[in-house]
């Protein structure tokens, strides 16, 4: 099949190169508004390179990948839903709710699947772990614990634009909670604060954050964010229930050290990177949109789902910033 990327900035690339690698994938074919950056991808991967995306969608694709920035996210789906052509977006689906709302209901009764990147659901350990809850061999449960913290903070423009770490980083924790348990979040309490880089505070945001999520059966699940992480960038889960329990990411390159006598896990380099961390989970993804392409399965990761998150990262927000709990319901209803 011919797929279509709109972006080609660091994740933009990296799918043309994840693509390029895919049997499903003959041909690819380029855009970016930075002629450059899309000219080294394509002599990179042997790709195909247009000036717009109406060109783009002109030429002939099977399926687009929206690599683009974020404001611009909500025009393209749009247009390749108008195309009919199928769509992969990375996350958010628009800058804020009102927004992705927006979204969902202009491509409401179309035909046209949307996939949006939510990359963990295809991590092996967070796909064990689903299948884990799913089979009953935990238990009921009753806490789980979400974790992710990145080795260094995003640059001051990045974080300005980001919406706030809650909306930026944590959203992915939300959204792997509600997948791997299949319950919904009812009710959250956030904190934060900020003992690093002095221009995140400047922007109103903070650079660590816990929050307590009440989820719809009264399972607690328990969400740990920091921008500071030195030893690397660290992804887990754990998940305990009254039968069992599990964790993901409890591997030799966890960026973690122990320091019980005599205890050498985890033994490996660090993950330092999330590409490097999601690399597989990456390939899966987009090897799970080609098939998206190709009519043989639903979107994994619809626009309601990536909502979804969104609504417990805007209640995260309210939440930090008035110190109270917030019920989804409440900003579902702004």
């Amino acid at each position: 099949m011919r797929i279509g990327i709109l972006g080609l900035g660091r994740i933009g690339a990296f799918h043309a190169e994840t693509l390029s690698g895919l049997d499903a994938v003959d041909s690819l074919v380029l855009t970016d508004p930075f002629a450059d950056a899309a000219k080294a991808a394509a002599e990179r991967f042997g790709a195909e390179v247009v000036d717009s995306p109406e060109a783009l969608l002109a030429a002939g694709v099977d399926g687009i990948v929206v690599a683009a920035a974020t404001d611009a996210h909500p025009a393209l789906i749009l247009a390749g839903v108008e195309a009919g052509v199928p769509v992969f977006c990375e996350k958010p689906v628009a800058r804020t709710m009102a927004e992705g709302v927006e979204v969902l209901k202009a491509v409401a009764g179309r035909d046209v699947p949307i996939q949006i990147g939510y990359n963990r659901r295809f991590d092996t350990g967070f796909v064990n772990a689903r299948a884990a809850v799913q089979s009953g061999e935990l238990g009921t449960l009753h806490t789980v614990r979400s974790t992710t913290l990145d080795p260094a903070p995003p640059p001051a423009g990045y974080i300005a634009a980001s919406g706030g770490i809650f909306r930026d980083c944590s959203v992915h924790d939300f959204d792997i909670i509600r997948w791997v348990t299949g319950r919904e979040v009812r009710e959250v309490y956030a904190v934060g604060g900020n003992r690093g880089a002095e221009y995140i505070k400047q922007a109103g945001d903070a650079d660590t954050t816990g929050a307590i999520l009440t989820l719809d059966d009264g399972t607690i699940a328990v969400v740990s964010n920091s921008r500071h992480n030195g030893r690397g960038y660290d992804v887990r889960m754990e998940i305990h229930g009254f039968d069992d329990s599990i964790a993901v990411g409890l591997e030799d390159k966890l960026p973690l050290r122990s320091v019980e006598p005599g205890v050498t896990f985890p033994a490996g380099t660090p993950h330092d990177f999330f590409m490097d961390r999601f690399t597989e989970a990456y390939r899966a993804e987009l090897t799970a949109f080609t098939e998206v392409v190709a009519g043989t399965r639903p979107s994994p990761c619809t626009i309601e789902d990536a909502l979804e998150a969104g609504w417990i990262a805007d209640a995260c927000t309210l939440s930090l910033h008035e110190h109270r709990p917030v019920t989804i319901e409440e900003v579902r209803a702004v």
